[in-house]
């Protein structure tokens, strides 16, 4: 898939074994020269207090590649958060980025090229715990990044596949909400 990705959408979703261990990415994956390119580079210059914006990076020094711009659906109010998501969360997600690269789902010469605009979600109430896995952190969103990633460069869900099953799928909220339970 060499060819031009002026602008893909993907979601995700990845649950580990507690209520904290949850990755559901959203993001915006295209081409640096179109508009995928312009609302990355005007999301690092309009910086917003309790919503940083930052590169998905190795360490610090080493940003991936393609460029991936991490957007906290959390506004971050406390240090512990931050360095939680800017540590186990954001080296998941770096990761994450270069398997796709390495499996072949981002083509290699596209690395460059491409950009992503990547929605990240981490449940505040980890804040609240005494211990925190934070292996099962890593785990859970590099391979969230990935599937992420995969379903917006194959246009997944299908619009088939939307419609076929729109009168079966129930919104997980909103039935708890018809229940009462919300």
């Amino acid at each position: 898939m060499s060819s031009r990705v002026v602008m893909r959408t993907g979601e995700a979703l990845v649950e580990g074994d507690q209520e904290y261990l949850c990755a559901e990415p959203e993001i915006v994956i295209g081409e640096l020269d179109g508009p995928v390119g312009l609302a990355l580079a005007t999301l690092v210059g309009n910086q917003a207090q309790g919503h940083t914006k930052v590169f998905a990076i190795l360490n610090s020094d080493i940003q991936v590649r393609p460029a991936t711009l991490m957007v906290s659906k959390v506004t971050v109010t406390s240090n512990r958060y931050t360095n939680i998501l800017m540590g186990s969360v954001q080296a998941g997600i770096a990761n994450g980025v270069l398997d796709a690269v390495r499996e072949g789902t981002i083509p290699r010469d596209k690395a460059n090229d491409w950009g992503i605009i990547y929605s990240v979600w981490l449940d505040p109430s980890v804040t609240k715990l005494d211990s925190i896995d934070h292996q099962a952190l890593f785990d859970i969103h590099r391979e969230a990044t990935v599937k992420v990633i995969r379903k917006a460069l194959s246009n997944e869900p299908s619009i088939d596949w939307l419609l076929d099953n729109q009168h079966t799928t129930e919104h997980f909220f909103h039935q708890l909400g018809i229940e009462g339970k919300l």
